[in-house]
């Protein structure tokens, strides 16, 4: 062995040889991104198990998923900037801690109130940790590397849909120490206590970008109310009996918009930082692209969880069952998501039409497959209905946002991308309020039950006035995505 003298008579040490963590800090980034895949979307199987153990009235039930929608939406605008002022490994480190913190109090909520509070604290966790991601990939791996990143993250993502239905089902199967759906927060424990330790050792310490950056907190509070004021009459209304006061809270949201909007120019002018970037609302094509965001998530959030609802309370299956039932659709998403892939460069806006098409033609069949019921429902009454809405869904989730910002300047890339992220996660809460109220006002629970529902057949009208609200939405979205630009961004 070679040795180097570093001083007279003194032998220098071999140059030590540092380990390539990056494939290992990569896990902690997936580990991070599956947690809130997961969560965001257990409720589809969780629900009538949590409404029967807590006693949950329908919009409470509501309020479990659209809560961790709503605070992701809120907070990822302010977790963007965060990550810009202290660094994005201190934030995702932050946001992991809050996430199995909230996991902890979900898995151990008390009443429906306390559960929907864990949510919100669980979903302004994970907006403090998933803005973070793509940026960690960025700094952990050499420019040359970078594709086969990208390429792998994919595919685990799919998967992590695909699979979380399954395993949420499988979990309450087991119920390990008669934890029942309690164990689908737990689980985030172990996850994410793994993610922190190894995490800490391995992730790139860079500082903020923008340490002198001041945060807008009166901007997000701001952007908080109106989510409240359009979210909260929607889920709670049909339970109230729609009061006149409601809607006035609904009409609020307006004012609350206009003083929001208000607010983020005068930061503008008095050269301060601000949530938004406003001359990306300039561009009619970026806002037409989100109109059609929250119209498209809006939809397939909503459709999720009511299909989820169906099976389980309309049809009384079990919640393995229906995890079954429901990975068709996640099936369907995984391949059109590969297809969704190659199209970004090679078709451009169109794909977007043609996925939509598909979406629409499996809504139709699962229509047509509900009306023909007279007896039992079997899987192949509803799974090529749920794969072919779901393969529709699949090609749309990749290219739409690069398709978004096709036609952005290069320094507003990032407000707009935040910008829509916040609003994907708004438009799948009033999804989920629209679509739920309306499967529950005509199933009508509460006139004798789930059993009484099925008797009379008002399972199969819920679902099938479902289906066809859901087909006016993605005809709604057909129509605005004529004006989106005609080519994706180039990611060069």
């Amino acid at each position: 062995m070679t040795t180097v003298l570093d001083q007279p008579g003194r032998v220098a040490s071999p140059p030590v040889q540092r380990r390539d963590h990056t494939w290992t800090g990569f896990a902690v980034v997936l580990a991070a991104m599956i947690m809130n895949i997961l969560d965001s979307t257990i409720v589809n199987v969780a629900a009538p198990s949590i409404q029967r153990d807590l006693s949950m009235s329908t919009s409470a039930l509501e309020w479990i998923a659209a809560a961790y929608t709503l605070a992701i939406a809120v907070g990822l605008l302010t977790g963007g900037r965060l990550g810009d002022m202290f660094g994005r490994k201190r934030m995702l480190m932050i946001g992991l801690s809050g996430f199995v913190l909230a996991s902890a109090m979900c898995a151990f909520a008390w009443s429906p109130e306390s559960l929907i509070a864990a949510r919100v604290f669980q979903g302004l966790s994970a907006a403090a940790l998933t803005p973070q991601t793509f940026g960690l990939i960025r700094d952990i791996f050499p420019p040359e590397k970078m594709g086969k990143a990208f390429a792998a993250f994919g595919p685990v993502i799919g998967l992590s849909t695909v699979a979380g239905p399954v395993v949420a089902g499988l979990l309450i199967k087991a119920d390990l120490f008669g934890s029942d759906w309690r164990a689908l927060f737990l689980i985030n424990l172990p996850i994410g206590i793994f993610a922190l330790i190894i995490g800490a050792r391995v992730l790139p310490a860079g500082a903020g970008q923008h340490r002198g950056m001041r945060l807008d907190g009166i901007g997000a509070g701001l952007m908080a109310l109106v989510g409240f004021l359009i979210v909260f009459p929607l889920v709670d209304g049909r339970a109230l009996g729609w009061p006149t006061w409601i809607f006035g809270v609904l009409a609020a949201a307006v004012p609350a918009l206009a003083l929001f909007v208000a607010q983020q120019r005068r930061r503008t002018r008095t050269g301060r930082s601000s949530l938004i970037e406003f001359s990306v609302l300039r561009k009619r094509s970026y806002v037409s692209g989100v109109i059609f965001t929250l119209v498209f998530f809006g939809t397939v959030v909503g459709f999720s969880l009511t299909a989820g609802l169906f099976l389980q309370i309309g049809l009384g299956f079990s919640a393995m069952k229906a995890s079954l039932y429901l990975a068709a659709m996640a099936i369907g998403a995984f391949l059109g998501s590969g297809v969704g892939a190659w199209a970004i460069t090679a078709i451009g806006r169109p794909i977007l039409h043609i996925g939509l098409t598909i979406m629409a033609i499996g809504t139709v069949v699962l229509y047509l497959s509900l009306h023909a019921i007279h007896g039992g429902v079997g899987i192949f009454d509803l799974a090529p209905g749920l794969a072919i809405f779901g393969f529709g869904m699949g090609m749309i989730f990749v290219p739409l946002f690069s398709i978004i910002i096709g036609e952005i300047d290069d320094h507003e890339v990032g407000s707009a991308s935040g910008l829509l992220e916040s609003l994907q996660q708004l438009g799948s809460s009033l999804g989920i309020a629209v679509l739920t109220t309306l499967f529950f006002d005509k199933i009508r629970l509460e006139d004798g039950g789930p059993r009484a529902a099925a008797i009379a057949g008002r399972h199969l009208v819920a679902a099938e006035d479902t289906l066809l609200v859901t087909l006016v939405l993605i005809g709604v979205a057909f129509a605005i995505g004529w004006l989106l630009p005609r080519r994706a961004r180039s990611m060069h």
